[in-house]
């Protein structure tokens, strides 16, 4: 009896020493970021992922030699105290960067451009504190999407990139928002853009917008990565352009290697450099701020148009605290048509809805009685009370424009102030437009056929900053009666007082270019394009005639 125990005690030993030999690395262990130290004498050696101290052992595991010690104990005895492996511990991430860092994959490449940009955010660490800050309440629910849908983590870093997490950034290519999207493309996937509401700085609908296109464009480029984000930037078009420009000239056709505009250049050089810095955060010594790895915003249902001072009140916050997270409304409520939710603090999201739940819903807005005068009509009234025509009508179950003299509107209007309204886009704008300058403002009022390059000459300012002091991109029209303001002066460019425009007319040459062109005359490309209505894919041909206005001072040698 005592033989045949012993002969199971052998069997379930090697077995034992077996299920050793097999074992992989520690699956916790595999998926935390790199650590990075210091090269340095030790007694200790590494076999494959293991680190060995005892000398002897060392030998053994190199030689691949095990050496198997009996037992002395009473073989019955032993296998009574065997002791239960303990479960390994869960690892607990208290910081949302932390946990985004450890599921980054991307390699990051020995690249001038990517060491250029890491080197710039190295020796600027209060960008990246400001940074984060904005960042703070809505990364968490960032993360929490991306991992959804099993995308790279390192998506969690292009708001950074894109708008330094800013949901109220306005390019001057028109794009807005956290992920900055253009009106085109946010229309084509699904975010609504309206006189109350833009979806594009809504960070709820811009976020499933952006993972949206982004899992758009990995399709499309059979999951590489760079070549999506690289398309995000620039355009779908001009990535497919640039691979099938390489495949015909026998190129390479990695991101790398493609002829992309400058900004795309940079753009993805930008996400790799925050990703290896976020990684080796330790290594490199930055002091990269904690965000809590905890919900902190909660999506509420409204159900109705509200006002957003009133839906303040009844939350206990500050207005501007309920609008910096909620800046997709452009205006005093939210839009009429929905979305009908806003985003809150999780500690106050139950108060909110109890609340809500009190109030009729003629009573989330505040309301005028207007006596119909002579010369009144709905776009008056509109205008009038900031609110539009379509919700006048809407309230008052009108079915035209038509409003008899004597009769009464209900209008509603805001609950403050408008100036209490500080992120609404009316209060933004008054606020860009007023900020002080050690210069002269004037101001302008449209007139029917203003264009902002005209009034640009007109005051010798440049179109971009023409467009920065009010709210706008240079390619948006103008409206008749639409007031600008110019600031002459310091703020201007200094070549503005000096400049000389003068309007010519090119003949295109035989292998002219519109970079060719726009680079012999000191223009932008889009300059050329927006004054001759032409597309910047379109080739130019021999003989054709382009449309310039071109500062004389600044020209090179032309001839």
């Amino acid at each position: 009896m005592k033989s045949a125990l012993g002969l199971i005690a052998s069997i379930a030993l090697a077995g034992m020493l077996s299920g050793c030999e097999t074992t992989g690395e520690n699956d916790i262990a595999s998926e935390q970021p790199p650590e990075y130290t210091e090269p340095q004498d030790s007694d200790t050696c590494e076999v494959g992922q293991t680190t060995i101290d005892d000398e002897q052992d060392c030998q053994i595991a190199k030689e691949g030699v095990i050496e198997v010690v009996h037992p002395v104990e009473d073989v019955d005895e032993a296998l009574d105290e065997a002791v239960e492996p303990e479960e390994p511990e869960d690892v607990v991430i208290d910081d949302v960067w932390t946990r985004a860092a450890a599921q980054m994959a991307f390699e990051i490449p020995d690249d001038k451009r990517v060491t250029s940009q890491r080197n710039w955010y190295l020796k600027h660490p209060e960008y990246m504190a400001r940074v984060v800050n904005r960042a703070r309440p809505f990364l968490y629910y960032i993360t929490e999407e991306i991992e959804k849908r099993d995308m790279p983590l390192e998506i969690a870093l292009l708001p950074v990139v894109e708008s330094a997490f800013d949901p109220f950034a306005y390019s001057h290519g028109r794009a807005a928002g956290m992920w900055q999207f253009i009106p085109g493309t946010a229309k084509r996937f699904g975010i609504r853009q309206t006189w109350w509401y833009d979806g594009r700085r809504d960070v709820v609908a811009s976020t499933q917008g952006a993972l949206d296109y982004l899992t758009y464009l990995n399709n499309m480029f059979d999951g590489n990565w760079l070549h999506a984000l690289a398309a995000y930037n620039s355009g779908e078009g001009r990535v497919l352009r640039a691979i099938k420009q390489n495949r015909k000239a026998g190129k390479p056709t990695d991101f790398w290697s493609l002829d992309l505009p400058r900004e795309t250049r940079a753009y993805v050089p930008k996400l790799l450099a925050l990703a290896d810095i976020l990684k080796n955060k330790d290594q490199y010594g930055f002091a990269w701020p904690a965000v809590d790895n905890v919900e902190v915003v909660k999506l509420v249902d409204i159900g109705s148009q509200v006002d957003l001072a009133f839906a303040a009140d009844l939350a206990d916050m500050e207005l501007e605290d309920l609008h910096a997270l909620n800046p997709g409304f452009n205006r005093w409520a939210t839009d009429p048509d929905g979305p009908h939710q806003l985003l809150l603090p999780v500690e106050k999201a139950e108060q909110f809805t109890t609340e809500l739940a009190s109030v009729d819903r003629h009573d989330r807005l505040n309301w005028v009685r207007h006596k119909v005068k002579s010369g009144d009509s709905l776009l008056r009234l509109a205008k009038k009370y900031h609110t539009t025509a379509d919700i006048i009508r809407r309230v008052n179950s009108l079915s035209g424009n038509m409003i008899r003299t004597g009769d009464y509107v209900m209008v509603p209007v805001a609950l403050k102030e408008l100036d209490s309204y500080s992120l609404s886009q009316d209060q933004r704008l008054a606020s860009l437009q007023n900020k002080p300058r050690s210069s002269v403002k004037v101001t302008h009022k449209v007139t029917s056929g203003d264009t902002l390059w005209d009034l640009a000459v007109k005051y010798k300012v440049s179109t971009r900053d023409l467009a920065k002091w009010n709210g706008m991109a240079p390619a948006d029209p103008l409206m008749p009666g639409k007031t600008l303001v110019i600031w002459q002066g310091g703020d201007a460019p200094e070549k503005s007082s000096a400049s000389i425009i003068r309007s010519l007319t090119y003949t295109v040459k035989p292998g002219d270019s519109l970079s060719r062109i726009a680079s012999k005359f000191n223009v932008k490309i889009s300059d050329i394009t927006n004054w001759n209505n032409l597309s910047k894919n379109r080739y130019l041909q021999p003989g054709q005639k382009l449309k310039l206005h071109v500062d004389v001072t600044r020209l090179k040698n032309v001839g």
